[in-house]
């Protein structure tokens, strides 16, 4: 097995033969590309304006096929139509400027493209109530129909009983999936109180992780990630699961100032942020 100098696993080819050696996080981008307006719930009650940044990275080579990753999570907020002032959940809205980037040339075509939804893309139409829990099939729908694939989990915000059936998009939520020879897990939801939606219990919420940590994915998505420090907060409980993992983790819920911690190229947190992963050799 070839393995990097921290020895993260990556993908390599050899004799026009592919074998899976996992995937490590090159770089990202200080400075966003690209900025969307939006509008989201205040704390306190209200609504304000906020700005989406768009960011470029890159990471161990990609499969054949596949131009990008593009990953984003906790997207509660909505764009609003200034004619006819109807809302748009931002999620949509975002593959609405991807593909205009595309266009532009700033990102690769979507279809070329796989898609990692880390959770929580409701927000209430007037974008005045910060939570709630709500169908979030639109913004699904959206990135099935313009990229190439797209997985996921539910964060503890999101209705997706209606997500079903869509082209190209899955769920997951304690399965491990393989596209284009990637092997993708993910783990839905946050520990916490089980009588809430979006929650189960901590312990159950780890014996759902070990069993996707055991299928060796490269790719592993979470709502709910692990904590590198005081300044990149995350589950205590996960990080010591993910200790032995080797899978490069896409998680959300908490934001962050950068997508990364220092020194750290295995966990790549998307809240409120989308993210361009390009592969390099």
């Amino acid at each position: 097995m070839a393995t990097t100098g921290s020895g993260c696993r990556e993908f390599v080819w050899f004799h026009g033969q592919r074998r899976r050696v996992g995937m490590r996080l090159r770089s990202v981008e200080p400075r966003p590309f690209f900025r969307l307006r939006y509008l989201n719930a205040a704390r306190g009650g209200g609504t304000e304006v906020r700005q989406l940044c768009f960011e470029r990275g890159t990471v161990g080579r990609l499969p054949e096929g596949v131009s990008a990753i593009i990953a984003t999570a906790d997207l509660q907020g909505i764009v609003a139509d200034p004619y006819t002032n109807e809302s748009t959940l931002l999620g949509v809205a975002v593959v609405q400027a991807l593909e205009s980037l595309a266009l532009e040339g700033e990102v690769p075509d979507l279809s070329c493209c796989g898609a990692i939804l880390a959770g929580d893309l409701f927000s209430v139409p007037e974008a005045n109530r910060r939570g709630g829990f709500g169908d979030v099939k639109p913004v699904w729908t959206a990135f099935s129909a313009a990229f190439r694939w797209v997985f996921g989990v539910a964060g503890n915000h999101d209705d997706v009983r209606a997500v079903k059936n869509l082209a190209n998009a899955q769920v997951l939520d304690t399965e491990v999936v393989e596209r284009d020879g990637l092997r993708i897990g993910g783990v839905g939801l946050i520990a916490g109180n089980s009588l809430k939606p979006g929650r189960r219990l901590e312990v159950e919420q780890l014996e759902h992780l070990e069993l996707v940590l055991a299928e060796r994915p490269d790719i592993l998505v979470l709502h709910e990630g692990p904590s590198r420090g005081p300044e990149f907060p995350g589950n205590p409980a996960v990080t010591e699961a993910l200790v032995a993992g080797t899978a490069l983790t896409i998680c959300g819920h908490v934001h962050w100032p950068r997508p990364t911690a220092p020194g750290d190229d295995r966990v790549l947190n998307v809240c409120e942020r989308v993210l361009v992963l390009r592969g390099v050799d």
